[in-house]
């Protein structure tokens, strides 16, 4: 059984993949053509923090009003 499954899904495999794509990566090695400066970075990162950490926090806040069936 194991190796008719095994010649099902060698036949099989190709039909379902499609056509083959070519992926590449866009990658620069030149530096930056700014600089970010600390006051950006503080910033940026709380934002991120906030998106990240904010719905859990809530969630943990009111876990006592989930808790209720009312």
């Amino acid at each position: 059984m194991p190796g008719l499954l095994k010649i099902i899904a060698s036949r099989a495999a190709p039909a379902l993949r499609g056509h083959n794509l070519t992926q590449r990566a866009n990658l620069y090695t030149r530096p930056a053509k700014e600089k970010i400066g600390p006051a950006e970075t503080a910033i940026g990162m709380s934002m991120f923090s906030l998106a990240i950490l904010g719905p859990a926090g809530w969630i943990l806040a009111h876990l006592e009003d989930y808790k209720k069936k009312d």
